[in-house]
């Protein structure tokens, strides 16, 4: 058992990273080392990515620090020299971090962040940053699909908490549905954490805690006559829906107006239009119909093509847990050691070298046109506009902590900066990146070195060895 609650979060890393570092620390490695987290591909029917977790690993990298109990509990498996774990008891992070903004739309193969520091310091946080950034960046991915499919006059909020995997995994949700335009969540903790809208209906256990399903409308518009919506479907959704006029009928005469109805289940586009004739007919054009149950951004597009008057969309487990795409092909690979770039050569995972910068390019109208991947020394390209900016020098940050509302705004310039046949769900358009002739010429160049190197070491290439006889 953990000697004092749980471990630090420098703990929070692949066995192999601590016993590589031992092995750095014994070989006297201290030599300075960039290491780039990017991911590979897109996943399926993906035409951009949305970088997000930017700032939560920078506030836990400035942490990073080994506690006492950690290195008590490290010490008794009996894997590490003791002279290695007193110098783990002073390891700060001393490096420096280039970064995307949080909120950036990204493509493959681009840096959404480089660590340039020790190369045993930019090693134990590898685990953190590829957790932190992988799930954030997915999450964010995927909401921005559904809020495109939405459109700009429904609201979308996230109801996905209770079948996240963990709170802190529900509270990730939360915040990148509200990074790429949410109007807001059901998850309170989230909520009151990063100062996100909270909305909230009611569950079919307070329906059926009732004798009827009248009397529990009344009860919940009794208890909220400014703010209730009525959920419709726990027994007969027709039946519940006027069972919701009348109470709004009820609410009129006191003064109050009933703000809307909540379509669990069933046939949403059909149950929807039915929704909107009783309502008008009832004299509630104001009566907002909201859709929930297994939606996603594939459920959301069917219903818009098919006209549903639906308001409103609140969407859980197939966005809060990415389910069509629930990981990602990133990396964070070391590019550059002690003044030497190196890169990766394994089949369909080969890097590109050297500390980078990414610039992009746009039309005259603020569209977006291409990339470019080029090393982080070389000239800027006229017309470019980087990417990547210093966050972190010397292991603290160059400025206060960038807000949500900063990153979604962010993100919305970013948003209309990417041309709409890289949004469709099915079959988007490919962006083009490119890579810089000087970054192209480096990768040739040091692959055809190491293949070179290689091609020397094999002992099918080399001389007999000599039997010692004339």
């Amino acid at each position: 058992m953990f000697p004092q609650g749980l471990p630090s979060l420098a703990t929070f890393t692949d066995l192999y990273e601590l016993t590589m570092a031992q092995a750095y620390w014994q070989e006297g490695m201290t030599g300075e080392a960039t290491f780039s987290f990017f991911f590979r591909s897109l996943p399926p029917h993906r035409g951009y990515l949305i970088a997000a977790g930017i700032e939560q690993i920078l506030e836990e990298i400035e942490h990073f620090h080994f506690t006492e109990d950690d290195l008590i509990a490290l010490r008794r498996l009996h894997r590490f020299r003791e002279d290695f774990l007193d110098f783990l008891a002073g390891i700060r992070f001393s490096g420096s971090v280039r970064a995307v903004a949080e909120g950036t739309i990204v493509f493959p193969q681009e840096p959404l962040l480089e660590v340039t520091a020790p190369i045993l310091e930019a090693q134990l946080i590898e685990t953190l940053v590829v957790n932190r950034l992988h799930v954030y960046t997915l999450l964010a991915s995927k909401a921005a699909r559904v809020r495109w499919a939405a459109g700009p006059q429904r609201l979308v909020v996230d109801f996905g908490a209770r079948r996240c995997h963990g709170w802190e995994a529900a509270d990730m949700a939360a915040y990148c549905g509200w990074l790429v335009g949410f109007e807001g969540t059901s998850n309170v903790h989230a909520g009151l954490r990063y100062g996100i809208p909270l909305y909230g209906t009611m569950a079919h256990s307070f329906v059926s805690a009732f004798p009827r399903e009248l009397d529990a409308f009344r009860a919940y518009a009794r208890t909220f006559p400014d703010s209730t919506v009525l959920l419709v479907d726990t027994y007969d959704t027709v039946e519940g829906i006027k069972h919701a006029l009348h109470v709004a009928s009820e609410l009129q005469k006191q003064g109050y107006q009933l703000r809307g109805i909540r379509l669990d289940s069933g046939d949403l586009l059909s149950l929807s239009q039915v929704a909107r004739q009783l309502a008008d007919a009832a004299g509630f054009p104001h009566l907002q119909i909201f859709a929930s149950g297994g939606i996603d951004e594939y459920t959301i597009e069917h219903l818009v093509h098919h006209g549903a008057p639906i308001d409103a969309y609140g969407v859980g487990t197939k966005v809060g847990v990415s389910q069509d795409a629930p990981c990602g092909d990133c990396a964070y690979k070391l590019v550059n050691y002690a003044g030497r770039a190196t890169l990766k050569l394994s089949e369909h995972k080969q890097t590109l070298p050297g500390p980078k910068q990414v610039y992009r390019f746009y039309d005259t109208t603020g569209r977006m046109l291409y990339d470019q991947i080029g090393l982080a020394d070389e000239p800027a390209p006229a017309g470019g506009q980087p990417l990547l900016h210093e966050v972190m020098r010397q292991g603290r940050r160059l400025r206060p902590a960038v807000s949500l509302e900063e990153a979604r705004s962010h993100c919305r310039q970013q948003w209309a900066s990417l041309p709409e046949s890289h949004k469709d769900l099915h079959d988007p358009a490919t962006y083009d990146v490119q890579v810089s002739v000087r970054l192209y010429q480096l990768t040739k160049q040091l692959t055809e070195q190491l293949q070179a190197e290689l091609h020397l070491c094999n002992p099918e290439h080399s001389p007999s060895p000599r039997s010692g006889k004339d």
